[in-house]
């Protein structure tokens, strides 16, 4: 046994040991000026590939939309308890989380879209649009040939009254802030749940005859879309006149009549995202907003290189901080830097220290910038002298055909938004005031171009001119030609009485017109006037 025992230890030590790890050399180890291998985790690249195999994350395109409590009354779950809109959202929401078909494109909410508001390059855009439509406003017309001057004043001061032109910009702001504005028709039944739920007609039917003859309407005022959310619709017959149109709202849990609610929608979505939207439209904030991001980005962008586009670079020995005193070098850079100007000195040492500076090209940053800025009037259609300031640079530059461009939009967009629902107000207002409306009165809205005092005079000239052709030719008559003036609300005489003709046949007598033709004075070579031959 003790044989055994010497034999198989003398086999264990002629064996070779083994192998063993190599440790990395330790970096004090290294000789002076050479640098270790730069090491990567497998933890870091384990985290890297997760997060580039994740996918990404998916919006819910087609939901129903959330609006603040008492909007509903009470156990009232809203839009969620048709069918048909349930089923066509999972049917729609099917092909837009698959991410081939959508971006996540959606509605951003009532909420956030208030917050957009405070922003001046989101209310700037709506504001502008608002006010432009309502600058020169609307003018009552008569269009059967009869004198309607009685009637339209009358008109005139009642809209002034109910405040007709500042309602309707105010709902155009907020069409352009939330896709939907209401203005809502205070005809005395605010307090009678009951008769709030009825409709008033259309303005030029008999049910609104009926409902408002000779009773005032006691005001208007604009409704928020976040206080409004739609009750019934059709959503099963598509030859309808009300399909995905709400017959009613509630508006903080009271049931509003739609006739009832003035309602400017200027950018309307597809039916599919009509229930998305809660009924209202597009909103000009929620259009503008990738150009707005791209703009607040590169305007931080270009502030940072402009606040940081130089920088200077000490080359010294940095072993020093690790000795006693070594924060001595740190103190010597707070110093530069709090003592640092144009006409500083920095002193470094010959042999182991250098200095320089490091700088950014400013060069095309205000032509970005600018590019930037200017990508929000394209989605407008605003000018960039309207929405900017930014004059036309360049020789004979001008902007005027911009302008025009901009004001045929705006004509185009107020015909759009404005016609309808202002010819159902002035059919209310008729009815209101006289019990009948009146198919003679019509309206049209003002040219949004101004005129100078030299331009209006001319072509007051030209109009005057072409009258007397038109008289002497025998196409017109001096009545005609005077009821033309005093029609013209451009010309300086339309207050003249039409009837009150003057008598051309006693100033004829009396030398102060001509017989038959136009009296010429001859001034002749002396400059005094004599009368010459009528033509």
């Amino acid at each position: 046994m003790i044989r055994r025992f010497f034999r198989a230890a003398r086999r264990l030590l002629k064996r070779k040991p083994a192998a063993q790890p190599q440790k990395a050399a330790p970096l004090a180890a290294m000789p002076p000026g050479t640098r270790g291998p730069t090491r990567i985790s497998e933890a870091m690249l384990s985290a890297l590939r997760g997060q580039k195999a994740a996918p990404a994350q998916q919006t819910q395109v087609f939901t129903l939309p959330q609006h603040p409590a008492g909007v509903l009354p009470t156990g009232n779950t809203g839009l969620a308890m048709d069918s048909a809109v349930g089923a066509v959202q999972s049917w729609a929401n099917g092909f837009a989380l698959s991410g081939y078909y959508s971006e996540g494109i959606t509605f951003l909410g009532y909420a956030y879209l208030s917050e957009l508001a405070q922003r001046p390059e989101y209310r700037v855009i709506s504001e502008t649009i608002a006010t432009e439509m309502t600058r020169k406003w609307i003018r009552f017309t008569s269009n059967d040939g009869e004198d309607k001057a009685d009637k339209i004043t009358e008109l005139e001061n009642e809209f002034k009254r109910l405040n007709v032109r500042d309602m309707f910009c105010r709902a155009a702001e907020q069409d352009g802030f939330f896709g939907r504005g209401h203005i809502y028709i205070d005809t005395g039944d605010t307090d009678s749940p009951d008769e709030l739920q009825k409709s008033i007609g259309d303005g030029w039917d008999k049910l609104s005859i009926a409902k408002l003859a000779k009773k005032p309407i006691q005001a208007l005022r604009t409704v928020e879309a976040v206080w409004c959310y739609p009750t019934n619709y059709n959503s099963n017959d598509p030859l309808k006149d009300n399909w995905y149109r709400p017959d009613s709202w509630y508006v903080q849990a009271k049931i509003v009549h739609t006739t009832r609610l003035i309602t400017l929608i200027g950018r309307e979505v597809p039916d599919l995202l009509k229930p998305t939207y809660s009924f209202g439209g597009l909103s000009l904030s929620q259009m503008v907003k990738p150009y707005v991001d791209n703009w607040l980005e590169t305007r931080q962008s270009v502030n940072d290189i402009i606040s940081a586009f130089t920088v200077f670079v000490l080359a010294s020995n940095l072993q020093e901080t690790l000795q006693a005193d070594g924060d001595q070098l740190f103190k010597r850079a707070e110093l530069f830097n709090l003592v640092r100007s144009n006409r500083g000195l920095m002193m470094i040492d010959k042999d182991t220290e250098d200095f320089k500076n490091v700088s950014a090209s400013l060069s095309g940053l205000d032509m970005l910038q600018a590019q930037s800025q200017e990508h929000m009037a394209s989605v407008s259609h605003i000018p960039l002298v309207k929405l900017l300031g930014t004059q036309p640079a360049g020789l004979n530059a001008s902007s005027e055909g911009e302008i025009m461009v901009f004001y045929d939009h705006i004509h185009s967009f107020q015909e759009k938004l404005f016609r309808q629902p202002i010819h159902r107000l002035v059919g209310l207002v008729m009815i209101s005031l006289w019990g009948e409306t009146d198919d003679g009165i019509d309206f049209e809205f003002e040219k949004l171009e101004e005129t100078d005092e030299k331009e209006a005079a001319e072509v007051e000239k030209t109009k005057a001119e072409r009258d007397q052709i038109l008289i002497d030719a025998g196409v017109i008559s001096p009545e005609e030609s005077r009821k033309r003036v005093a029609a013209d609300p451009d010309s300086d005489f339309s207050s003249i009485n039409v009837d009150d003709m003057p008598e051309l046949i006693d100033e004829e007598e009396e030398g102060l017109a001509p017989k038959g033709g136009t009296m010429i004075k001859d001034l002749g070579e002396t400059g005094a006037e004599k009368d010459a031959p009528a033509v």
